[in-house]
């Protein structure tokens, strides 16, 4: 495991899943604006700005390597952007802030309800039933992810002392 390089000094760190994640450079922005350090998690070698507060970690390949890696790095008050929701799961078990790209914030309170759609859907898609995928990401999407985004390094800010 890639240990990551400083912890928190300045708040929240922010840890992006960041295969096939629409919202990267929205995440570099508010990162830039609040001085927040951001880890993007990927098994393959992705484009990132060459900058002290973005971190590229590349892991190993294969299934969960990057949401483990991710899970085991993230404390109380991290904010991690992902549309995975078992790894929205088990980050909100570490008290961290987890939204979707599309500006969904997971919740305790509703991540049980999206698992059991997940499953649901996992369940239709193996008895040939043919689902839809999610709707194409559009800019009201982005707007309302950038919104969430600032709104849960308020809250982290609130909920733990800056170092």
């Amino acid at each position: 495991m890639i240990p990551v390089s400083d912890p928190a000094a300045s708040g929240p760190r922010l840890f992006v899943d960041a295969d096939a994640c629409p919202v990267k450079d929205e995440v570099y922005k508010v990162s830039r604006r609040y001085g927040l350090k951001v880890y993007v998690v990927a098994n393959s070698f992705l484009l990132v700005p060459r900058e002290d507060l973005i971190e590229r970690i590349v892991v190993d390949a294969g299934p969960d390597v990057a949401d483990d890696w991710i899970v085991e790095q993230c404390q109380p008050g991290d904010i991690i952007i992902t549309a995975d929701i078992p790894l929205a799961g088990r980050c909100l078990e570490k008290a961290a802030f987890v939204i979707g790209p599309a500006g969904r914030a997971f919740t305790p309170d509703t991540i049980g309800m999206a698992l059991a759609q997940r499953g649901l859907a996992e369940h239709l898609r193996s008895t040939g039933e043919i689902t839809r995928g999610p709707p194409p990401f559009q800019a009201t999407d982005r707007s309302r992810f950038l919104s969430a985004l600032d709104e849960a390094v308020h809250k982290s800010r609130r909920s733990k002392p800056i170092k």
